[in-house]
C-alpha cells in the first residue's frame, strides 16, 4: 500500500514537475495500453498482410524505420549444443580421405581448442554422405532430406564464426552480441525497436525442447533477458505442453470480473506512483498486468492444436502441444499469425563429445521434418516472404576426433536462413578444405544481427541504447550487412 505520508516526501521539484504534466502523461500512457494493436485472436483468422510500404507503422522507439523492412518478424530455431556443419550442410571429402591421420599442426596451432586441448588431433571423417538437392544443387546430409526438400527456399552460410567455445558463454555471445552477461538478448532489441503488434501476447516468446540424443546442456533464462533495456522487452517463456505460462488459470472462486477488478486497482496504484517518481519501470509494471490479464483469454486458444487439420500436424510431425520441437514448430507459426515479433525455439540435443554416428540420426529425426515443415506452411499462408527463420546453434563441432564424437569449435561452422529478403536457393562462404577455419566470405554473430535488424528495416549502428554512460548497440562496435544473401 502506498502511503500518503511516502507520497508527500517523494515531492521533490522533478517530481512536482513531473504531477503537474500528470493529466498529458496518462493521456499518452492510455494511447498505449489502449492503441489499436493487432488483437492475437482476430489475427488468426486474418490473411497476412505483405510488410507495410510505409515504414512511419513502426510503434517501437525506431520512428521512421530506416530502411523500407523484408521482413515483420522473426522464427530462430535455436539448435543448442553445436551442430556439426561436418554431419549437416558442409561436406569436407578431404576430410574423408585424411580420416584417422594427424590434423596438420599448420592448421590447428595456436588455436583455441575446448576439450582436446592437449590431445593428438586426428582428422575425423563425416560420418554420413551428402547429397544434392533441390534445382539449386544445394549439398545437404543424407539425414536431413526434408531440409533438402526445400533447398531452393534456404540460404545456407558456411562459413560463420564466433567468439567463445564454451557453451554458455558461446549462447550469451550469439544471443546478446557480447560475452558479457547480462546484456539485451536480440529479440529484446528487436522488440524495442519496432514494438510489438500483438496486444493480448508478449512480443518476445520463447520455448524450449529437450530431444533423446547427445548432452542436453541447460538454458539460461538470461538468455532471453532485456539486460538494461526496460524489462517490458524481455522474452517469456511459455511452456510447451499443459499451462504455457504459469498461474494462467483464476484461483477457485475467482471469475474475470473479480480479476479485472484486482488488475484495475492494481494500475490505479501503479500509475499514482508513476505520476510521482516517473520510473519506468512502474510503466512496465502496468502494460504487463493488464498483459497478463489479456494472456489468460488468448493463451488457452493460441495452445490448443486440437483446432489444426490433420494433414497440418502430420506435415509438422506432431500430435499436439507433447513438448516436443515439432509442436513448438506449429505453435511458432501460430504466434507469428497473432503478431508475435520474435520468436525463439530452442532445441536442446546437440552436444555430441562422443558417439556422433550413433546420436545424429535421433537429433535428425527430431527437427528435420519439422523445420520443413515451418518454411512451406509459412510459405503457403504468404507468410514467409515477411518472416525471417533463422536455424543454427552457438558454435560448430571439429573436424577433429573426440573419441568416436566431436569437440567444440568456432573457427567455422554453418546455418541457414529463408524468407523475409534472403536469397533462396544459394550457399554463401566457405571453410577451408577440412572444415576448420571459415576462409571465404567470413560471417561473423555481428554480421548475422546487423542483417537480420537490416531485414527489419533498422540500422544496426542507429539502434542503441544509453546505459552505464555509453551508447550499447547489439553489434556493440563491429558487424556489416551481408549484402550478398539479401534478395
Amino acid at each position: 500500500m502506498i502511503e500518503h505520508r511516502s507520497l508527500e516526501a517523494a515531492q521533490t521539484r522533478r517530481a512536482f514537475l513531473g504531477r503537474a504534466a500528470g493529466g498529458i502523461g496518462t493521456m499518452a500512457l492510455a494511447s498505449l495500453l489502449h492503441r489499436g494493436q493487432v488483437s492475437a485472436a482476430r489475427a488468426a483468422d486474418a490473411k497476412p498482410s505483405p510488410v507495410a510500404a510505409d515504414p512511419r507503422a513502426s510503434r517501437g522507439v525506431v520512428k521512421p524505420l530506416h530502411f523500407v523492412p523484408k521482413a515483420r518478424r522473426v522464427i530462430w530455431l535455436y539448435q543448442s549444443g553445436g551442430p556439426s556443419h561436418l554431419e549437416t550442410f558442409d561436406y569436407k571429402p578431404k576430410l574423408a580421405e585424411l580420416h584417422g591421420t594427424p590434423m596438420p599442426e599448420s592448421v590447428t596451432k595456436g588455436r583455441p581448442i575446448a576439450q582436446l586441448q592437449g590431445a593428438k588431433l586426428v582428422c575425423f571423417a563425416p560420418q554420413y554422405k551428402f547429397q544434392k538437392f533441390g534445382a539449386s544443387g544445394q549439398e545437404i546430409c543424407e539425414l536431413f532430406p526434408q531440409i533438402g526438400s526445400i533447398a531452393d527456399q534456404i540460404c545456407i552460410i558456411r562459413s560463420m564464426k564466433t567468439e567463445a567455445i564454451n557453451h554458455d558463454p558461446a549462447h550469451t555471445f550469439m544471443n546478446t552480441g557480447t560475452l558479457i552477461s547480462g546484456r539485451p538478448a536480440a529479440g529484446s532489441w528487436v522488440l524495442y525497436g519496432l514494438g510489438s503488434e500483438c496486444d493480448d501476447l508478449p512480443g518476445f516468446v520463447v520455448m524450449v525442447s529437450t530431444g533423446k540424443a547427445g548432452q542436453s546442456q541447460p538454458i539460461s533464462a538470461r538468455q532471453w533477458h532485456s539486460g538494461f533495456l526496460p524489462s517490458r522487452y524481455q522474452g517469456v517463456r511459455f511452456n510447451s505442453r499443459g499451462d504455457a505460462v504459469y498461474y494462467l488459470s483464476n484461483p477457485p472462486g475467482v471469475g474475470p470480473e473479480q480479476q479485472k477488478d484486482i488488475v484495475d486497482a492494481t494500475t490505479a496504484l501503479n500509475r499514482l506512483r508513476q505520476e510521482a517518481v516517473d520510473d519506468p519501470e512502474i510503466a512496465t509494471r502496468i502494460a504487463q498486468y493488464e498483459l497478463a490479464f489479456k494472456m489468460q483469454t488468448s493463451v488457452p486458444g493460441l495452445m490448443d492444436l486440437s483446432r489444426e487439420p490433420k494433414h497440418i500436424l502430420e506435415m509438422y510431425g506432431t500430435n499436439g502441444a507433447d513438448g516436443s520441437f515439432a509442436a513448438n514448430c506449429l505453435l511458432a507459426r501460430r504466434l507469428a499469425e497473432r503478431g508475435v515479433r520474435f520468436i525463439q525455439l530452442y532445441h536442446r540435443d546437440w552436444d555430441m563429445h562422443g558417439a556422433i554416428k550413433r546420436d545424429m540420426p535421433v537429433v535428425a529425426k527430431e527437427v528435420d521434418q519439422a523445420s520443413a515443415a515451418l518454411v512451406k506452411d509459412l510459405k503457403q499462408r504468404g507468410m514467409l516472404d515477411d518472416t525471417l527463420v533463422i536455424w543454427g546453434g552457438e558454435f560448430g563441432r571439429t573436424p577433429m576426433a573426440q573419441g568416436d564424437g566431436r569437440d567444440h569449435h568456432i573457427m567455422g561452422f554453418s546455418m541457414w536462413l529463408a524468407g523475409g529478403g534472403i536469397k533462396p536457393g544459394i550457399a554463401h562462404g566457405q571453410t577451408d578444405e577440412l572444415g576448420y577455419d571459415a576462409v571465404k566470405d567470413v560471417v561473423h554473430v555481428h554480421d548475422l544481427h546487423a542483417t537480420m535488424l537490416y531485414l527489419l528495416g533498422i540500422d544496426h549502428e542507429r539502434l542503441t541504447y544509453r546505459a552505464q554512460g555509453r551508447d550499447f548497440r547489439l553489434t556493440d562496435v563491429a558487424g556489416n550487412v551481408v549484402k550478398a544473401i539479401l534478395a
